[in-house]
């Protein structure tokens, strides 16, 4: 069985990630794209706000808020994610860092790997 290409993994990837969102933060981002870079994983979600937090982050303490509590249930979830990191791509997650705007309602997510896995994937011709 071939291994699978750089694509099929980023859209593994994806679509784990929307499912993840919607099953353990409440609802799933409109878009969300993933690029695998030598040993990290970028990951945008799109959309990621809902309507009562996109209210709340009219304010400065709002958005303040926002990003702390998106931090701290990223953070609560990272087995979860290190589960999904692993199942999809076959390497160990090293560490997770996050980033979400209240005024654009994206995400940033980035996982570094143990291993190389651009380089992995690069070779299938």
């Amino acid at each position: 069985m071939s291994k699978p290409t750089r694509g099929e993994v980023e859209a593994s990837l994806a679509n784990a990630l929307i499912q993840f969102e919607k099953d353990h933060l409440g609802r799933g981002p409109a878009e969300a794209r993933v690029f695998i870079i030598e040993d990290m994983i970028l990951v945008r979600l799109r959309g990621v706000l809902t309507s009562a937090e996109s209210k709340l982050a009219q304010t400065t303490e709002g958005h303040t808020l926002i990003k702390q509590v998106r931090r701290q249930l990223l953070e609560g979830s990272r087995s979860l994610l290190e589960n999904i990191v692993k199942e999809k791509t076959g390497c160990q997650m090293i560490s997770l860092h996050t980033d979400i705007s209240a005024k654009t309602s994206e995400r940033i997510i980035v996982f570094t790997l143990t291993e190389n896995l651009g380089a992995q994937l690069e070779h299938k011709g």
